[in-house]
């Protein structure tokens, strides 16, 4: 989500062209100028929020920053607050919904995000039936009122995509008036776990018109463990619209991808996009990071200044599937510019020293 903004039985993640793929080898709701600018915040401590995945941190007109992330019980959306990036680290968590125990969004609850549209909160997330775990779509809740720890979060049902097959990791943006809906899908046919797609919207839970695939896995450092490409999120910054997508197993492997369009371009025409060769943030020995990866943006509390939110492990050996690994934490960041205008990720920075006392 920009700054600017306010199928036949699917394939097991694990299983999908097991075989080629072991051979290779998931913002703020309104613009900065309408928030209170604050004082410059205190150094940022890292890990921000511990076992917490796919963050997602909306700050809202209303000053606060809004927090949303991947449990690792997988069962249920937690939302949690504060007036400051810091202040997450100790907010308290609640439990706004929970997996259902039978039937359709009874599993494998990932990768949730909170967006504000036309007036309403909206919730973003893949989920699984309880007697089919592996068959992951994409789910909408609404909520009317003003406050999301507040009112009543009504379960819109699930986006209809093209196909039906394994799909997750949806973010919402908008583009000169313009509404869209990035995510992850597997594509019929297709020598991969999963693309990147993009599809015009009708309204916040419903698709229109053609739904193009953007990427989907090439390079080596794609195709690692799995050939994947997920967890889109788009910035708009410099007459660009830059598109950050994860690829690869979700150890210490995963890392960030880039595509760029130019702002005037059609953003529905796969060729409007330009796909970097190399990752543009991996995982790092000096800092001791490990796959960090579904980041997305926000900003920091002078209004301006880009953050960079993501998850990272602090090692490398993981016993069994790293998705049944917990120990994937939220971390930020700030995110440089380079002169000619592109974004500088850097390196995920190393833990928070902290003072003895």
């Amino acid at each position: 989500m920009s700054r600017a903004d306010d199928l036949s039985p699917a394939p097991h993640r694990r299983l999908v062209l097991k075989g080629a793929a072991l051979a290779a080898g998931a913002l703020a709701a309104s613009t900065p100028s309408a928030l209170a600018a604050s004082p410059k915040a205190a150094p940022y401590v890292n890990p921000l929020v511990l076992n917490r995945a796919d963050p997602h941190i909306n700050r809202h007109t209303d000053g606060f920053y809004y927090f949303t992330a991947t449990a690792p019980e997988y069962d249920r959306i937690i939302l949690r607050r504060s007036r400051t990036l810091n202040g997450l680290a100790t907010a308290a968590e609640s439990v706004i919904w929970r997996a259902h125990p039978a039937g359709d969004m009874g599993a494998h609850i990932w990768a949730p995000e909170l967006h504000r549209v036309d007036g309403k909160w909206y919730i973003y997330f893949a989920a699984a039936p309880a007697e089919d775990v592996w068959r992951i779509r994409i789910w909408v809740l609404e909520n009317a009122h003003p406050n999301p720890f507040r009112g009543t979060w009504v379960e819109k049902g699930r986006i209809r995509t093209a196909w039906e097959t394994f799909s997750l990791d949806a973010t919402t943006f908008t583009h000169r008036g313009t509404r869209y809906l990035a995510w992850a899908q597997h594509e019929p046919g297709m020598d991969n776990n999963t693309a990147v797609w993009l599809s015009r919207m009708a309204n916040p839970w419903t698709l229109t018109g053609p739904q193009v695939r953007l990427t989907t896995p090439e390079f080596d450092w794609e195709c690692v463990g799995y050939k994947v490409n997920e967890g889109p999120y788009v910035l708009q910054r410099n007459g660009r619209v830059f598109m950050t997508y994860s690829a690869s197993a979700t150890d210490h492997h995963y890392c960030v991808g880039l595509l760029t369009a130019d702002a005037d371009s059609d953003l529905m025409n796969p060729a409007s996009w330009a796909k970097s060769p190399t990752p543009v943030f991996a995982g790092n020995d000096a800092t001791r990071q490990y796959g960090p990866g579904h980041n997305c943006f926000t900003v920091a509390e002078d209004g301006r200044t880009d953050v960079l939110v993501y998850h990272a492990r602090q090692y490398k050996e993981i016993v069994g599937d790293p998705l049944n690994d917990p120990n994937r934490h939220t971390r930020v960041q700030t995110l440089g510019w380079k002169p000619d205008g592109t974004p500088d990720f850097g390196v995920p920075v190393a833990d928070t020293v902290r003072a003895e006392g």
